[in-house]
């Protein structure tokens, strides 16, 4: 079959339309008009964040002898946060439109605009600049009064932070180690944009690792690159990743040394995941403010110090939309454009759907059975409707590696057509080894352009 690949590149229109169109991801509360910065993921969607997040998980703790996981609640006393530098630096610079009545960063307006106090969007005339704290704030208990003040995280990392002696008196772990966490947070966006990239309510892959202030280093040197290399694991193309490295006016109050991992996305190169020496300053602050010991003491040294902690912090919901921006994909395939989404089989929403070429003479009974057996080793979908190249088509866009079709043969020689997402081959299969071959291929797979 004749094929040429790239007739054009993702867009995010383009990417938007697929999300909503194949069940990955919708606009939160769409019948009431939407809200613009919260997203809902659909039955495609949940399955691909919970592989990722899964993938990542297996990363961090079952691959590493000496990271250990906790899952930290989402509201916590709000000292945290006066601790953790919070309450009186996670803030941006907001103004305002008087005419257009549109709020924006102040950091991120042109500065000829804003030399001259001129709107970018209608040219009215803007508000002096003010501090906006960026943490969303409730009450927790019947009465609303300041001491029954919390705030939704708006990290994750500060979780494990109060929990590092919990964890290292229950876990038996010795420095270096790490803890590990996924969960959401909350930031009150001045602006929410670009889909799924920035958005108020978000979840993220968080792990601290804490060492020997003498080896930070090393370890943050280490850490670098080994998160760089995970995202060749997840198939992303390494030509659209690279490091930048924050400048003396870019570093946090709480880093030593800091190095984003940037993904060409549709819109330009964006943040995907920070790499962080946060030196001692957490564990620090959190011993001034809530008066107890968070130090560790060598069992041979017998030296007690308080651990630096290289962070390694990556956007889930980000990390969906770069698995979706690198793996959409258009083809002209015999005049016709094939849309097809290139996951790393690992991935994939769906592994394997399995289809009989007619409806008629036993071909869909034989072909429930194959799918339903296969349901035990893999992400399965049964679809018995359209033309087989409309079904094909259809599990191409939402980026299902494995296509098993049920023919007149199968009821002869009990094979059936085992047909490959990117390359569109199709070969015949024994039955009782599709789930064998399927495994293989999967455990073999690399990214072909």
């Amino acid at each position: 079959m004749e094929k040429t690949a790239g007739i054009s590149g993702v867009t995010m229109d383009k990417l938007v339309s697929l999300c909503k169109r194949r069940g990955f991801v919708f606009q939160s509360s769409e019948i009431y008009g939407g809200l613009s910065s919260a997203w809902d993921y659909g039955p495609l969607g949940v399955e691909l964040k919970k592989r990722i997040q899964n993938f990542w998980w297996k990363e961090m703790t079952q691959l590493n002898d000496n990271i250990v996981g906790i899952d930290a609640a989402i509201m916590m006393h709000p000292k945290v946060w006066e601790a953790s530098g919070h309450v009186e630096n996670f803030t941006d610079p907001l103004v305002d439109c008087k005419k257009c009545r549109q709020r924006f960063r102040a950091d991120q307006i042109p500065e000829e605009n804003l030399i001259k106090h001129i709107c970018p969007e209608c040219g009215g005339e803007l508000t002096e600049p003010r501090q906006f704290n960026l943490m969303f704030k409730t009450n927790i208990g019947p009465v609303e009064n300041d001491a029954s003040v919390v705030y939704l995280r708006p990290e994750t990392a500060q979780g494990i932070y109060v929990n590092f002696r919990n964890v290292l008196q229950t876990s038996r772990v010795k420095i270096p180690f790490g803890i590990a966490q996924v969960g959401k947070a909350f930031r009150n966006e001045i602006t929410t944009k670009n889909f799924i990239f920035r958005t108020c309510e978000f979840e993220q892959m968080e792990m601290q690792y804490f060492i020997h202030p003498s080896e930070d280093e090393k370890w943050f040197e280490y850490w670098k690159e080994k998160r760089f290399g995970y995202y060749k694991k997840l198939g992303i193309r390494e030509e659209k990743l690279r490091f930048h490295q924050h400048g003396p006016g870019e570093l946090a109050h709480y880093a030593k040394k800091a190095f984003d991992i940037e993904y060409e996305f549709p819109f330009g190169w964006k943040e995907l995941e920070g790499v962080h020496n946060r030196t001692d300053y957490d564990l620090k602050r959190h011993i001034e403010y809530s008066g107890k010991d968070l130090s560790y003491l060598d069992d041979q040294s017998r030296e007690r110090y308080v651990p630096y902690i290289i962070e390694t912090s990556a956007g889930l919901t980000r990390t969906v939309l770069v698995v979706l921006s690198d793996a959409y994909d258009e083809e002209d395939v015999e005049g016709e454009k094939r849309v097809v989404m290139r996951f790393h089989p690992k991935l994939a929403p769906v592994t394997a759907a399995v289809f009989p070429l007619v409806k008629k003479d036993g071909l869909s009974e034989i072909a429930h059975n194959i799918e339903e057996d296969l349901r035990e080793h893999f992400t399965t979908f049964y679809d018995q409707g359209g033309a087989i190249g409309r079904r094909y088509r259809r599990q191409d866009e939402i980026g299902t590696p494995f296509c098993i079709t049920v023919d007149y043969q199968t009821k002869e020689d009990k094979t059936v057509t085992l047909r490959f997402r990117d390359s569109m081959e199709q070969i015949r299969v024994p039955v009782g080894e599709i789930p064998a071959r399927i495994g293989k291929e999967i455990a073999d797979y690399r990214r072909k352009e």
